[in-house]
């Protein structure tokens, strides 16, 4: 069994072959924009989950991910032919959401600081009653 060394520097070998395939290599323009944001590879290196992101909606995703599962074979083919392995491990593409969270929380982030420099900027003063108090 390799080390979590060996598992990690493979997983690095694919996750940047894999973007240079999806970026350079592949011209279809549906795959525009998209990243290859984590690569895990198991303990056997046989399975390689991809993860991937890019800008747009849902039906973007859906279709960033059936060309990539689509094109699974000749990835996983190309990859072989580059990554000196006993095995291509089977790729599995997945969605990352983590971008799109990020940016969500960024968001509420800067709602929050707006909201508090509105309720920070000094109220005009109250006229104060004058004190009868002889004290």
């Amino acid at each position: 069994m390799p080390s979590q060394l060996r598992q990690k520097r493979v997983a690095d070998r694919l996750q940047r072959e894999v973007s240079h395939l999806i970026q350079q290599e592949m011209n279809d323009p549906r795959l525009a924009l998209v990243t290859v944001t984590v690569v895990n590879v198991d303990r056997e290196l046989e399975y390689a989950n991809i993860f991937v992101s890019t800008v747009g909606d849902a039906a973007r995703r859906r279709e960033v991910m059936q060309v990539l599962n689509n094109a699974k074979g000749f990835i996983r083919r190309e990859v072989a032919r580059r990554v000196q392995l006993r095995r291509a491990p089977e790729l599995i593409f997945h969605w990352d959401p983590s971008p799109e969270k990020a940016e969500h929380i960024a968001q509420l982030l800067d709602d929050l600081k707006a909201a508090s420099r509105t309720a920070a900027s000094p109220a005009p003063p109250e006229a104060k009653p004058p004190d009868d108090d002889p004290r």
